[in-house]
């Protein structure tokens, strides 16, 4: 209400103001053509002039746009195309989201052509021909979305580098990957897939050299870095060892790996081995000795008493670690085998029958047979290896065996050959 009234009051002083400029401005217009002439005020002559040039700008601008009807009907029918490929585009994209592969891909490619962004199209529709399992088209479709869009190349690569993994294609999605990480090393989304890639073709070099990089740009969980970075370490400590001349790479490889696993006993195990099998005894005994003071294993254990390095020493350090773990099952056993190298014979048996009482055992029961055999004493070794035998049959499946006083036992015989 008060700007109405401050419009009126406004109005009325404007109209005032033109009021006294008419009376105290006074003025004609003269026309004369020929013989015939007008005369007007100034002011209403004024008025018609600017009459005049408002319908003459209005006129000539109908005029233009009558001139150009082809151009003007393109423009509508372009907007008409682009108003109707959008509407197409959503409902491709609802319905692959609904899983409706056939009618998403359909209405996308038929909406791609007119759609302001013709890549989101084309690789939708490549990805709904993919999940039809028409992957023919759905390379086809990645082409053109190439083509489609300058500068398009990681979106197209990515999606042709996760369709490929959905097929199990891994070695060329491998080879894509490789591509794209020397063009964007930091990419996110080329990390995460480098990772599946490297497992599904078992490439742990490769996932071992990605893990720190995950890592930095937090692309994995400490939890799952533990687990892969494990995993990784442990299969190349296995491939490396079979080959003992490849004992440097296993010591390199031991030296890059992340504190947090060389404290893991099976990664200790799989080291050892590998040394073993290098003739570089001497480091693994180092190893397995000063891994049992951090980290007390019952199979560091045992594998330090196969160990042949300095037998004297070995025992030494055994029998220092009785002090503190003196009922010691598998310390007993190292310890007997120690004494065995040293040709300890008494304390050797004296070992193994402590750790026979600590937990009957068929090993030692059978390392006890071998020795009381070479000593001579054939009835405790004969004792001993059937208690062995019978050790050793109690760790074994229960499984149907024939029976000893069935009368048609050599029929059964028969019908189970």
């Amino acid at each position: 209400m008060r700007k109405l009234i401050l419009i009126v009051v406004v109005g009325l002083a404007l109209g005032a103001l033109f009021g006294q400029l008419m009376v105290s401005v006074p003025g004609y217009w003269l026309i004369r053509v020929g013989e015939t002439s007008v005369q007007t005020s100034f002011w209403f002559g004024l008025v018609l002039l600017l009459a005049a040039f408002l319908a003459l700008h209005f006129t000539l601008r109908i005029l233009a746009r009558l001139s150009r009807p082809v151009s003007r009907f393109k423009v509508w029918n372009s907007r008409t195309r682009h108003r109707n490929a959008m509407r197409r585009t959503v409902r491709g994209l609802v319905a692959l989201a609904e899983g409706r592969w056939k009618r998403a891909e359909k209405s996308l490619v038929k909406a791609a052509d007119d759609s302001s962004t013709p890549l989101v199209n084309y690789l939708s529709a490549a990805l709904a021909a993919h999940y039809q399992g028409r992957f023919e088209q759905a390379d086809t479709l990645l082409k053109r979305a190439h083509l489609s869009t300058q500068g398009a190349d990681t979106a197209v690569g990515l999606m042709q580098v996760q369709l490929m993994l959905d097929r199990q294609q891994y070695e060329e999605a491998l080879a894509i990957l490789t591509r794209l990480d020397r063009q964007l090393p930091n990419h996110p989304q080329v990390l995460k897939q480098l990772k599946q890639a490297y497992l599904s073709v078992n490439d742990w070099e490769g996932l071992r050299r990605l893990m720190p990089r995950l890592a930095a740009r937090q692309l994995v969980s400490a939890d799952e870095r533990n687990e892969l970075e494990l995993r990784a370490y442990r299969e190349l400590l296995i491939q490396e060892a079979r080959d003992p001349s490849h004992v440097e790479r296993v010591r390199n490889l031991w030296a890059d790996m992340p504190d947090s696993l060389r404290g893991n006993v099976e990664l200790i195990a799989l080291y050892t081995e590998a040394l073993v099998r290098g003739k570089e005894e001497g480091i693994a005994e180092r190893l397995l000795r000063h891994s049992l003071k951090e980290h007390w294993d019952s199979r560091l254990v045992l594998r330090y008493g196969l160990l042949n390095v300095d037998p004297a020493r070995q025992l030494v350090h055994a029998e220092k670690w009785l002090q503190e773990r003196p009922n010691d099952p598998d310390l007993l056993l190292t310890l007997g085998r120690l004494s065995l190298r040293n040709a300890y014979w008494g304390k050797a048996q004296e070992y193994f029958e402590a750790s026979q009482r600590q937990r009957p055992s068929g090993v030692v029961c059978a390392e006890l047979a071998r020795l009381y055999a070479n000593l001579g004493e054939h009835n405790k070794s004969q004792l001993y290896y059937r208690q062995s035998v019978e050790l050793l049959d109690k760790s074994l499946p229960s499984l149907p065996q024939p029976a000893e006083t069935a009368t048609n036992g050599g029929d059964k015989g028969r019908k189970a050959s």
